[in-house]
């Protein structure tokens, strides 16, 4: 099941864990694909419309301008992951869609992809009413495991964990998952903490944060 609770809009996860970045706005907030709860994601701040770029004068130019070539398996060695990734958008209510395949991640479409400065977002469900789903042992991973990101090109991007947290879905940190960042940065998003069974929900989101290495 995710929740993903990611604060001031509320992203919803799946009562089992997910999130989302800077282009175009944040979804708000989602309900849990095991049944009921919702998932909170945090909404990042209004983005910030780029400056229009000149032309292109050649048609080489004309494509790596608007070529965006999203992630399409995310493999984690130190927990045994190697999932598919799929394009998340937004519901009518504004919130993240969540993958229906709870053994798939998910990236928002709407944010950075792995290799344009910003962080990119991939959530994924902890588990669901038959057991452990895609990111179910996020929470175990370090400061120094690596992340492998495969675009839809074939090309391998390579994170070094750099921090992982714990919130409350009331007391996500939006700012530091889907702020702006110098570089391309990953962030991993599932949900965690004790289980509310009336709601149906995980009370935490766990989030990884990774820098390219």
């Amino acid at each position: 099941m995710l929740r993903l609770a990611l604060a001031a809009i509320a992203l919803v996860a799946v009562a089992a864990g997910l999130a989302a970045v800077s282009e175009g706005d944040p979804p708000a907030a989602a309900v849990s694909a095991t049944g009921g709860g919702e998932i909170a994601f945090g909404q990042p701040p209004p983005p910030t419309l780029p400056a229009p770029l000149p032309l292109p004068t050649t048609s080489v130019e004309a494509e790596s301008a608007i070529v965006k070539s999203p992630p399409r398996l995310v493999t984690i060695p130190a927990i045994d992951v190697e999932a598919t990734v799929i394009d998340l958008g937004l519901e009518d209510d504004g919130s993240l869609e969540t993958p229906q395949d709870y053994d798939l991640a998910g990236w928002w479409a709407g944010g950075t992809t792995a290799l344009e400065p910003g962080p990119a977002v991939i959530v994924g469900h902890v588990d669901d009413y038959t057991g452990p789903a895609v990111f179910y042992r996020l929470r175990e991973l370090d400061v120094g495991d690596e992340i492998e990101v495969t675009d839809s090109t074939g090309a391998v991007s390579r994170f070094v964990v750099t921090d992982t947290g714990v919130y409350d879905k009331d007391d996500f940190p939006t700012q530091e998952v889907y702020g702006p960042t110098d570089g391309p940065t990953l962030r991993l998003i599932t949900c965690g903490g004790a289980f509310d069974r009336s709601a149906r929900s995980y009370e935490d989101n766990v989030v990884v944060y990774a820098e390219l290495h």
